[in-house]
């Protein structure tokens, strides 16, 4: 394959412009005093609390929107035993931001918590806070590792360099200007990332549809012509597997460090909500270009395509489907241009997840945990550490791991089982305590784990109604692996579990210490009979005291961003009014 000079520059430029605008977002925060009333490493994590609709509904969209997000999407229509049908992230991660914006967005926002580990640690102590800090950092890491895959596939069609060094040098540039501006860079790159999303693929798509090797896409839909028809369809016994991987990513979309970190730096809670359901409608309409790639990625007739006769998939290579559409079906000034501009993109949405990660270690973990009395500029070198160790991590990940899809799925598997039930009971059932805490981590982890994963190679010790073994052919090197499929929603079920065995056994726990029956010196966590022992918490946030009321919290102080920066912020801070300690109090 020879060397594309015109993709290479296209690449070249638009990482400049995602690189410049980073820079320059830290700078203008640095220069404006935006975050003055809070400290640095605050600052770094949330950026001052006033981030307003414009840069906040780029921001929020750019949650989910990224490489694996574009790739993943056209990979599922295009692929035959899939199809449309199956291409259940649009949908799900736009379901996940309007469940998240009308429950859970608001009592995180009005209670002015810095990461979404803080109301674990209030309520649960440090060490359960260190506990539930590890699936996140696995959702995050895998995310991240997710979206840098999905750049190498694209950057392996566009120009014949080594993939691994351009994925690391993509990776560099965003770890370096994620630990320059922090929240900042991270959400004034989304703003330039959804444009170069949105215009790199929607200027391609027409000229992709008019190639003459594209059948017409309407057919193809629902007649087979090169393969099954691309809408895809859900067979019966399939039923309850579809229902469990959609509700994996509509409720284990919620509880992500990388989406409460936006919610969190929300001027005030109602614009936490508004940004949320923005985002909703931003991650549909990002994933009609990838619906429509994928559509004409299976209406293509490959033999009359520079690509050859051996269509994608049968070369393994259906992960790649949308930059081989962009390369192969349209003109080579508008293929390096979408292929460019998705490529910037796809690098870009690599920061947020690893400023999250390194948040909740700095804080949660390092301060919280074990260094209470660190100074801020402690905790800011310490993130700074965890940002490049953190991105090690997932660039090693993105380059031994496979099909995006899969890491997708990965990531958000021990985030819903453990997390999500864990958020509910935090922040909406009253009594839950640690012991039930650690009952329901362990109920979902075994549950979960006990179901196998095909893409570890990890078999299962429990196998659950209606699992079958199938066979799956690897069509390049002709291996034939078998893999056990289970029909049965057991990942709901392990969430379900998890939810119901932390009630039950905080409860349990609450009934037996406080009638006697066991004696308050095993109270070894002191969830019950001793509380909490008075932890030196941020004042901000987290208040020592046995009782906690919300009214005692001091109020967190949006800042007034200044000069150019108040064209992409709101200056005025938009108040939800006090927040009384009755009304606050409904969901303890």
């Amino acid at each position: 394959m020879p060397l594309h000079v015109e993709g290479l520059l296209a690449i070249v430029v638009f990482y400049l412009l995602i690189l410049f605008v980073g820079i320059w977002a830290a700078w203008k925060n640095k220069n404006s005093g935006v975050g003055g009333g809070l400290d640095q490493s605050e600052s770094i994590m949330v950026g001052g609390r006033d981030i307003g609709l414009f840069v906040g509904g780029f921001t929020m969209t750019a949650t989910w929107v990224g490489g694996g997000y574009i790739n993943g999407t056209a990979e599922y229509v295009y692929l035959p035993s899939y199809g449309l049908a199956w291409a259940q992230a649009p949908f799900g991660y736009a379901l996940s931001l309007v469940v998240g914006g009308l429950f859970f967005a608001k009592p995180m926002r009005s209670r002015g918590y810095v990461t979404m580990l803080d109301p674990f640690q209030q309520l649960y102590g440090e060490r359960m806070g260190g506990l539930l800090f590890i699936p996140a950092l696995m959702g995050e890491i895998f995310w991240s590792a997710a979206i840098l895959s999905a750049l190498g596939a694209t950057l392996s069609v566009i120009v014949d360099i080594n993939i691994n060094m351009s994925v690391m040098i993509s990776a560099l540039i965003a770890i370096f200007y994620t630990l320059v501006g922090g929240l900042y860079s991270v959400a004034y790159t989304d703003v330039v990332q959804l444009f170069c999303i949105f215009i790199g693929l929607w200027i391609s798509v027409p000229f992709a549809l008019a190639n003459p090797a594209v059948s017409d896409i309407g057919v193809t839909a629902v007649r087979k012509v090169f393969q099954t028809p691309w809408l895809g369809k859900i067979e019966p016994a399939d039923g309850w597997m579809w229902a469990d991987n959609f509700c994996l990513l509509m409720l284990g979309g919620i509880p992500w460090q990388v989406y409460f970190q936006r919610v969190l730096s929300a001027s005030s809670a109602s614009y936490a909500q508004v940004l949320s359901f923005l985002a909703a409608f931003g991650c549909l309409v990002m994933a009609v270009p990838s619906v429509l790639i994928g559509a004409i990625g299976a209406s293509t007739d490959w033999n009359q395509t520079s690509y050859g006769s051996i269509p994608p998939m049968e070369k393994d290579e259906s992960d790649m489907i949308l930059p081989i559409v962009l390369q192969h079906l349209c003109p080579p000034f508008i293929s390096f241009f979408g292929l460019g501009a998705v490529s910037a993109a796809v690098m870009s949405s690599a920061d947020s997840s690893i400023l999250s990660a390194s948040s909740m270690f700095a804080r949660n973990i390092y301060q919280l945990a074990f260094r209470q009395s660190a100074s801020d500029r402690e905790i800011v070198w310490v993130m700074r550490i965890t940002i490049f160790v953190f991105g090690a991590l997932a660039t090693a990940m993105a380059l031994l791991t496979g099909t995006v899809y899969g890491l997708w799925y990965l990531s958000s598997d021990l985030v819903y089982v453990i997390i999500f039930p864990q958020l509910i009971s935090v922040l909406f059932i009253k009594g839950t305590n640690t012991y039930g805490s650690v009952a329901g981590y362990i109920f979902g982890l075994l549950l979960r784990i006990g179901g196998g994963e095909p893409y570890l190679k990890l078999p299962p010790f429990i196998y659950y109604p209606g699992w079958i073994e199938e066979e799956k052919v690897h069509h390049l090197t002709g291996e034939v692996e078998h893999i056990v499929v289970q029909k049965f929603p057991f990942k709901t079920a392990a969430m379900l579990a998890s939810l119901l065995g932390n009630a039950v056994c905080s409860y349990m726990a609450k009934y037996l210490f406080e009638s006697g029956m066991l004696s308050p010196k095993y109270d070894f966590l002191d969830a019950v009979v001793s509380k909490h022992s008075r932890e030196i918490m941020d004042k901000t946030t987290l208040v020592g005291s046995e009782n906690i009321i919300l009214g005692e919290m001091a109020p967190v102080r949006p800042t007034i961003g200044s000069t150019f920066t108040e064209t992409f912020m709101n200056t005025e801070v938009l108040s939800d009014g006090e927040i009384s300690p009755d009304s606050s109090n409904e969901h303890e």
